[in-house]
């Protein structure tokens, strides 16, 4: 069993070395603070600034975790305490077939209703212009596509929280409510912070669906409802067609490079919380 978790551990630490490895060019010439900090992006002139598309890549995945959090911990609870079997032998198939369903119709529905619906009525209600094609789009196809992830797995993290507890708390006179307050959310509390950071990084590595929404235009955005360009819908559009560019494709591995780096620091941070938070709230 040993040795086989080592070929995992072998193609995380190969896969970082060969984008740094492609990466090395770019940060050669222009330095790592440079392409991190500035915001000129002029591939010709051998500028590459990643910051907009960094900015962006935060913007997107944070308003998706704003919104599908909430969301998912309450039907989560809801599948978990008050619903009926019948309702829950509906919902599980449901769960897992929104689960399933391939980012690019995510994408589809969201150029189709959230881009208009954003354009028509929260732009104008905002006072501001704007087409649609936007961070907020973004956040809310992503949303979307990570309450079902989010709302299965804690609905399982509750279900494993042992009957006797819960039971205790109501033979006490808590209200069922209560009990959800002060017993399940606490057990839980670690698996939540788990799997919140699981979703994250979902949230962080979707190209397709971000790809068709979010407007893909270079610049910092100051609003959620100004385009943006996230750093997998940048490697996506480019790769492949601008690599006579010197040093595109060089840039592009950078990018990625960026992109594993973001995860690797929030799921390295995750496991050392949700290791402190183990022990704090165990019983």
């Amino acid at each position: 069993m040993r040795i086989m978790t080592i070929p995992g551990i072998f193609l995380l630490a190969a896969a970082g070395l060969v984008l740094f490895i492609k990466a090395f060019p770019v940060l050669k010439d222009n330095g790592l603070w440079k392409l991190l900090s500035s915001g000129s992006w002029k591939p010709s002139a051998g500028e590459f600034g990643f910051l907009p598309f960094i900015v962006s890549t935060l913007w997107v995945s944070a308003i998706a975790i704003l919104i599908a959090l909430p969301l998912s911990i309450l039907s989560s609870i809801y599948l978990s305490s008050y619903a009926s079997e019948t309702i829950r032998r509906i919902f599980r198939p449901v769960i897992d077939l929104l689960s399933g369903i391939p980012p690019v119709i995510y994408g589809v529905w969201g150029t189709l209703t959230i881009v208009p619906f954003i354009a028509g009525n929260i732009a104008p209600a905002l006072g501001s212009g704007s087409s649609g094609y936007s961070i907020l789009a973004g956040g809310i196809v992503l949303a979307v596509m990570i309450i079902p992830l989010l709302t299965g797995l804690l609905a399982e993290i509750f279900r494993s929280i042992p009957s006797g507890m819960t039971e205790a708390s109501l033979s006490l006179g808590a209200t069922r409510w209560q009990t959800v307050k002060r017993v399940m959310l606490r057990r839980a509390f670690p698996g939540i912070a788990a799997v919140t950071v699981m979703a994250l990084s979902r949230a962080l590595g979707e190209t397709m669906a971000v790809l068709m929404v979010c407007g893909n235009r270079i610049g910092i955005p100051k609003s959620a409802i100004d385009a943006g360009y996230p750093l997998p819908a940048l490697i996506a559009n480019n790769y492949g067609e601008m690599l006579s560019v010197p040093g595109y494709e060089s840039a592009l591995m950078f990018a990625a490079l960026v992109l594993f780096a973001i995860v690797f620091f929030f799921s390295g941070i995750s496991r050392i919380i949700l290791n402190r938070l183990e022990k704090r709230f165990q019983y």
